[in-house]
């Protein structure tokens, strides 16, 4: 579809953190150095891993805790070194369809809420079951990259 693409994830290792009672926006900014700190050595093996990307971020409804997640890279799914920071741990998310639905921009957490409910809006027209009460933004570039921005917003289908 023109508005959105179904894709089919597999299996994979995540580090991620829960970061609770702050805005979005914090919780982004404070998940993400707590991941950058496990990529930098901040880790059992003390090994500085590869930034990856997506960054993650699941927002429940009705929650204010924020998952904020890297992807494991590659060469390291099999055995990603373990956390170092009891807050920082890894997670396997199991395969999975996703929906998702892209756009450029820097993302506010209001960009993020007015694409997640387009998508929802699409996806309820179409018939296309999906899990509502949650969504994941993903964020692809960094603060740094002015143009050519790519975010996104996914559900999970049922």
């Amino acid at each position: 579809a023109k508005d959105y693409e179904l894709r089919q994830y597999e299996t994979a290792k995540w580090v991620s953190t829960v970061i609770r009672g702050e805005t979005q926006k914090e919780a982004l900014r404070q998940g993400f150095w707590k991941l950058f700190h496990y990529i930098q050595g901040k880790n059992e093996k003390e090994m500085k891993i590869d930034m990856t990307v997506p960054v993650t971020c699941l927002i429940k409804s009705g929650c204010t805790d924020f998952k904020i997640s890297f992807f494991v890279p590659f060469e390291h799914q099999d055995s990603p070194p373990q956390p170092t920071d009891s807050d920082v741990f890894i997670e396997e998310r199991k395969a999975a369809a996703i929906f998702v639905r892209s756009f450029g921009g820097f993302a506010s957490p209001e960009k993020y809420t007015e694409e997640a409910e387009a998508l929802a809006r699409i996806l309820r027209n179409r018939g296309q079951p999906f899990h509502e009460d949650f969504f994941y933004t993903a964020g692809y570039d960094s603060p740094f990259k002015l143009f050519n921005r790519h975010n996104e917003v996914w559900y999970f289908k049922k």
